[in-house]
């Protein structure tokens, strides 16, 4: 009987519906509250990217969507999750700033440890777990407080990351963590998308990183999730797809083309919840 190697271990993933889903204030590059958003086919996309998690064999919670909160689709900026801990968002502008203590109730409600962040962050969004380490984005929306925060609540070695361009104002929008294997932890990274001194730092880090095409970030195709052997990826990301191939990963291409236009994709829509 052959014997096969084991799968990836299973993921636990928050999401919210897109119910309320619209685009009606521009608070990065990707929004423009004139072009017209249909809720129902985001909510049919958003759909499919729930039930590729499902098919892969992933647990997938979800949070009730509430009115007046067309981003809250946007899990991944809800909370950062880190080794069963709880780090709430305090969102930088005011529209979305009603979302942080909504995700954070909902935490604390099913029994998890929760901290109400002091400094502004957006959670996955600009926070991302790689191996040992902690990859914070810095420049648009979370403060650098917030990385020293994070790291005191948690433990772990928080690197700090300067984004320079506003069409990549999340560190999910620029990097991909595809393996959080502490021994051989990798990313694939667009390095235009941050400040020359932490494109060396992430040289120094992940030396064997996947470098992104302008035209694999264009299409938000950095915003992808994987669980150490499938990359959901955005289908335009065909470049990148390719690589993925040729380091053993298997892209799943999902569109999630209607919430692009809010400025976010796979992604966006996914908080990893870390026991």
């Amino acid at each position: 009987m052959t014997a096969h190697a084991p799968g990836p271990t299973p993921r636990h993933y928050l999401m919210c519906e897109p119910t309320h889903y619209t685009v009606s204030y521009e608070i990065n590059p990707w929004m423009d509250k004139t072009r017209h958003t249909d809720a129902d086919l985001a909510v049919r996309q958003w759909r499919t990217l729930r039930d590729t998690y499902l098919d892969l064999g992933h647990t997938v919670e979800t949070i009730d969507p509430l009115p007046g909160l067309p981003d809250m689709v946007y899990a991944a900026n809800g909370a950062t999750v880190v080794d069963g801990v709880v780090y709430s968002a305090k969102f930088r502008y005011p529209e979305r700033q009603p979302e942080g203590p909504a995700y954070q109730k909902w935490f604390a409600d099913r029994g998890w440890v929760t901290h109400t962040a002091a400094q502004t962050n957006e959670g996955e969004g600009d926070l991302l777990v790689v191996g040992d380490l902690v990859l914070a984005g810095t420049g648009f929306r979370t403060a650098r407080a917030a990385h020293a925060e994070l790291q005191e609540l948690v433990g772990r070695p928080v690197i700090s990351l300067e984004l320079v361009d506003p069409h990549y104002y999340h560190l999910d929008t620029a990097l991909a963590v595809l393996s959080s294997d502490a021994a051989d932890p990798q990313i694939a990274y667009y390095p235009p998308a941050f400040s020359p001194g932490s494109r060396s730092v992430l040289r120094r880090l992940f030396p064997e990183a996947v470098v992104a095409t302008e035209d694999d970030a264009a299409a938000l195709g950095l915003n992808a999730v994987s669980d150490g052997e499938h990359v959901v990826v955005a289908p335009a990301a065909t470049h990148l797809a390719g690589a993925l191939r040729e380091r053993g990963y298997t892209p799943i291409p999902v569109d999630t083309s209607e919430l692009l236009k809010g400025g976010g994709g796979a992604k966006c829509c996914t908080l990893e919840l870390r026991r």
